[in-house]
């Protein structure tokens, strides 16, 4: 099976995949040997029964087996039968769908805002702001635990920061009164004012103040919370894309001088990078305007994208790319190497700044050197729109009618289809449920990975429909061909639209 989806972009290898290509994981399922199947290729000996695929795409040869990622525990005895992931049971209100396309078409306005509401993944609640439903939910907490990897493997330390900020704190700052109307300003029964944060530099700030005696031996700093955030926007639109209420990645760090800041400002944009690439994310960092947020140095990750509301300059003859901000927007010469710049628009998922001394000069964050002299710590910011960057793989990766996740952050990994009640094929259920306990009981990481669409009242075009939209990487059919001999399940990788049938009789057959 292809480990690259739509556009020739990355996916990672699951643990459905996985499970095909091993098998010793076969044999725990079948009770059979199959010596050298592989996903996506492979032979056995003549005569040897197993678990084969053959593809549903004519012309597609077998591709060489990969490595595995991933260790496996097999049941020998009789196993523990694990309990089914019946979709009847989640709370996924599908039936919400309609709500609001009827009422307001004229407000989805984007293709990922229109997808998500239709598939029951969110619901408005008011202007700007959504319920997010248990799918969603799943994929935001797989998104935070790729970022959390990649911000912990630079010395990242997690925390949490209140969501109400004084209003003497961003007075200090001057941004109380810059800010604007984007805060969401409010008072407490003591007539105290406060906001409700959009962005967290007048507190970190003040807490690492509040740390007397830091050291220099404890820069440089990595703190970063997952938290939610306000803005009072003037007109929201395109769904979770720009929002009044969502959720940001944000990390404050502090060095003991400029070029160590330098260094971690580099060392969080690698990381950045490795985010967007383990996604599968095809997506350019520009030059960007520091805004209200300040700073001498800032940079965007932009996904290219025609609803993108940013506007980008990027040099095809060099490396140089911008947002029409930071130059002449009527420039059309790079002004690196004189070559001819083109003009593309991009989805904003990720922002960093190089802040110098602006925040701690302020608030006096200061540490002590070897020699015990307090010096004003060099900070930096980086924020990373955690469900901006959901909205926007569903605008860049889907097709007009159907989801398309990164299959690492995808809600749930594989969706298996039986047979309709009272079909001549509703024998093989049966089947299906065997199907699904062998492939939980082989591979214990897929264990709450793996749904069982048991709504057996509906036709299975109806529920390969609702299984299309919602994004499983993919889905298993019990068709048609359950009775064949040997019965055929139909796999469907939703990424790739191949179309692969697993069987018991362990051989390759073209279609």
């Amino acid at each position: 099976m292809s480990r690259f989806g739509l556009w020739g972009h990355h996916v990672p290898r699951n643990f459905l995949s996985d499970w095909l290509a091993r098998p010793s994981l076969r044999e725990a399922c079948f009770g059979a040997c199959a010596h050298r199947m592989a996903l996506g290729g492979g032979s056995r000996a003549r005569g040897s029964p197993g678990l084969g695929l053959r593809r549903g795409c004519a012309g597609v040869q077998p591709a060489a087996p990969r490595p595995l990622q991933y260790r496996y525990r097999c049941h020998h005895g009789p196993p523990h039968r694990a309990k089914r992931l019946l979709l009847s049971q989640l709370f996924q209100p599908l039936n919400l769908r309609e709500v609001g396309l009827e009422s307001k078409p004229d407000d989805l306005t984007c293709k990922s805002q229109r997808l998500m509401i239709q598939a029951g993944l969110i619901y408005p609640s008011s202007p700007g702001c959504y319920y997010y439903m248990p799918y969603t939910v799943r994929t935001m907490e797989k998104l935070v635990k790729v970022i959390d990897q990649e911000m912990q493997a630079i010395g990242g330390q997690k925390l949490n920061m209140p969501s109400l900020s004084s209003a003497e704190l961003w007075r200090t700052s001057g941004r109380w009164d810059l800010m604007g109307k984007e805060l969401f300003r409010l008072a407490d029964r003591h007539s105290k004012e406060y906001c409700l944060g959009p962005t967290h530099e007048e507190t970190i700030a003040d807490l690492i103040a509040s740390q007397a005696n830091l050291s220099y031996k404890q820069l440089p700093l990595l703190l970063y919370q997952i938290t939610r955030k306000f803005r009072d926007e003037p007109k929201p639109r395109f769904g979770l894309l720009r929002s009044r209420e969502f959720y940001m990645k944000d990390m404050y760090t502090f060095d003991t001088c400029e070029e160590a800041a330098r260094q971690t400002y580099s060392l969080v944009c690698e990381a950045y990078c490795n985010v967007f690439n383990s996604l599968g994310f095809r997506f350019v960092k520009v030059q960007a305007d520091t805004g209200s947020i300040g700073g001498s140095m800032s940079h965007e990750f932009q996904l290219p994208a025609g609803i993108g509301e940013d506007r980008l300059m990027i040099c095809s003859n060099c490396s140089f790319s911008a947002n029409v901000e930071t130059i002449n927007p009527d420039q059309t010469d790079c002004p690196v190497c004189k070559g001819k710049l083109s003009e593309s628009k991009g989805i904003e998922v990720g922002h960093t700044f190089y802040l110098g001394t602006k925040y701690s000069s302020v608030f006096n964050v200061s540490f002590h050197t070897a020699q015990n002299k307090p010096v004003l710590a060099e900070m930096g910011c980086y924020g990373l729109g955690i469900t901006r960057i959901l909205a926007a793989s569903v605008e860049v990766l889907s097709t007009e009618d159907s989801i398309r996740w990164p299959t690492l952050i995808a809600p749930y990994q594989v969706c298996l289809i039986p047979p309709k009640k009272g079909s001549r094929e509703e024998m093989g259920a049966v089947l299906m449920d065997n199907l699904y306990d062998s492939i939980v009981e082989a591979v214990p990481q897929i264990k709450g990975e793996a749904v069982l669409d048991d709504r057996t009242h509906l036709t299975i075009g109806k529920r390969l429909k609702d299984a299309n939209r919602l994004g499983y990487p993919y889905v298993i059919i019990a068709g048609k061909k359950v009775f064949d001999n040997p019965p055929e399940f139909e796999v469907w990788n939703q990424n790739t639209g191949e179309i692969m049938f697993l069987t018991k009789e362990g051989s390759w057959n073209k279609s």
